[in-house]
């Protein structure tokens, strides 16, 4: 497995090496050895207690979400299909606060992301797509933090029109005032 650094302060990239054959093929979606290695922390990747799938049709949009608090750590695939996923860091003190970018997360090159807590996510469904989350806490409802898919701040260049949308995003709020309670 492959692990690179991305353009976002401790945002990972982590691409398996699937063994092909006439079969098909074979591939460790996650080895919490190399991860822990990388990162030089042994034993973190057990913290995750959560794993979570979503199914998506083409155009489909899902985010921009977020978590209030400790905020949560999560690996994102996709293991079916392929999603254009974005990350916003909205971390006050990191160097690359506000900034975003995008991944081609699909099923042929099983490229995956480590997110930490501190971002924004979201993805569209470029093809019918399943995306698999791990994350590190339990879900609470209260800490969720959203801003719209069309923010003109973000002004996230999304590859197809926009399909669906949940009513949970369609009323999303903005960056502007994201900031401004993060600010608080």
């Amino acid at each position: 497995m492959r692990i690179e650094r991305t353009d976002l302060a401790d945002v990972l990239v982590l691409e398996p090496e699937p063994f092909r054959d006439e079969r098909g093929l074979f591939t460790r979606t996650f080895d919490a050895n190399a991860f822990d290695a990388f990162l030089d922390a042994p034993g973190f990747s057990g913290g995750f207690v959560q794993d979570s799938q979503s199914r998506s049709a083409p155009g489909v949009v899902r985010g921009m979400h977020g978590r209030a608090g400790r905020g949560e750590a999560k690996l994102v695939r996709c293991a079916r299909g392929a999603v254009h996923d974005v990350l916003v860091d909205i971390r006050p003190s990191s160097p690359s606060f506000g900034r975003q970018q995008s991944f081609l997360l699909d099923d042929k090159d099983f490229r995956h992301l480590y997110v930490p807590p501190g971002f924004l996510h979201g993805f569209q469904a470029l093809t019918e797509a399943d995306v698999c989350y791990r994350i590190d806490r339990p879900h609470d409802p209260a800490e969720d933090l959203g801003v719209a898919h069309d923010d003109p701040e973000l002004a996230i260049d999304w590859p197809l029109p926009v399909s669906v949308i949940s009513a949970r995003d369609a009323s999303a709020g903005s960056w502007r005032a994201l900031v401004d309670r993060l600010g608080d």
